[in-house]
């Protein structure tokens, strides 16, 4: 019988990381210590970057002789990368700026990627002086314009009626009947279900381009040294669908409110721009303002409903506190449009508020 101890376990590589479950730790140290040498990583460098609304979080590490990268942890049984791997090819090729996935192993979920920078598009945004962004905004436009453009049917999954549908759902499922405690059911349903038929329908008209589906300045990235463009991320739940998504998207953020005339100004740069551009746009600027605004709205419902989730199901409680806005948002487009009066009427009884001002432009 031999004498010897056992080797020791190899030290982990991400000790300054902190790991729930310590066999994706060793299957993170296991892969990083394969990658190192190929990359040049500095593995003591190891640090989070920041955390998003579902299971995958970054982490950012240096390099030799300089600069750094961005490690994506996405837990298989949580997340599939797949769609980003391929919505990433498909920007790239399009001409927006993107990280390049220079390492991924699908089984354990673990990608290395570029860095694209530490400073958001909704960091250097000044709040207090809505023109002063304008840049920021153009170069925002140039890049949702050159996404669109590249729009091919077949390639990306349909936002179709099912899809839309489902998204609106989680507005009775989790914001009023999990977060309000209400019993979604009898008339409230019906006017529910009455009301997102409209909705659908409304969005379902706007021509099908690419879609990012969370475009915003939290996902778009200042330019670095040498480079001219904004970068962007988050792409991965890409789809086809309505053109107006996106812009809405844009101009009504989850993070950050912008005043009409602000709003209306950037829009409208869009749609010339996209005019131009020969894309399927509406010729006329107040018939395609109404076709954004429809989409803002189911948007606007959809996200309310995961801000819910976010907070009630995973125990994120930052999100929750910005459901306002998107209420905010809501009965705003609900009171410019007549056949949304019941849905105005339904969250003004929800929250126990009454619009006390509206706006003109675009009611119908």
């Amino acid at each position: 019988m031999s004498d010897a101890a056992p080797s020791p376990a190899p030290q982990s590589l991400s000790p300054q990381v902190a790991w729930s479950d310590p066999r994706r730790q060793a299957d993170f140290d296991g892969w990083l210590r394969r990658i190192q040498d190929t990359h040049a990583l500095l593995p003591p460098t190891l640090r989070l970057a920041s955390a998003d609304a579902s299971f995958r979080r970054y982490l950012r590490i240096d390099r030799e002789p300089g600069g750094s990268l961005i490690v994506m942890d996405a837990p298989p049984e949580r997340e599939d990368c797949s769609p980003f791997v391929r919505v990433a090819s498909l920007m790239a090729d399009a001409g927006l700026h993107v990280p390049r996935v220079l390492e991924w192993d699908s089984t354990l979920g673990f990608m290395l990627l570029e860095d694209l920078g530490t400073r958001t598009m909704m960091d250097a945004i000044d709040p207090a002086h809505a023109s002063a962004n304008r840049p920021l905004y153009e170069g925002a436009i140039d890049a949702l314009l050159a996404w669109q453009l590249a729009s091919r049917p077949g390639v990306l999954p349909a936002y179709d009626e099912a899809l839309l549908t489902r998204e609106l759902q989680l507005f009775p499922d989790w914001y009023l009947a999990r977060h309000r405690g209400m019993a979604v059911e009898g008339a409230l349903r019906q006017t529910l279900d009455e009301q997102f038929r409209l909705i659908v329908a409304r969005n379902l008209a706007a021509p099908a381009v690419y879609v990012h589906r969370d475009f915003m300045p939290r996902n778009l990235m200042v330019p670095q040294a040498g480079e001219s463009r904004l970068g962007v991320l988050d792409f991965q739940d890409a789809v086809y669908g309505p053109i107006t998504y996106d812009i809405a998207s844009l101009m009504r953020d989850a993070f950050l409110s912008w005043d009409e005339e602000f709003v209306l100004d950037i829009t409208i740069r869009y749609w010339q721009k996209a005019v131009k551009a020969g894309l399927p746009v509406d010729s006329d600027f107040g018939e395609f303002w109404r076709a954004v605004e429809w989409m803002g709205l189911q948007r606007h419902l959809k996200v309310a409903g995961i801000f819910a989730r976010l907070t009630l199901r995973d125990g994120k409680q930052r999100y929750l506190a910005d459901a306002p806005r998107f209420i905010g948002y809501i009965r705003a487009t609900a009171a410019r449009y007549r056949e949304l009066a019941p849905l105005l009427a339904l969250v003004d009884r929800v929250e126990g508020t009454t619009l006390t001002a509206g706006y003109a432009f675009g009611r119908l």
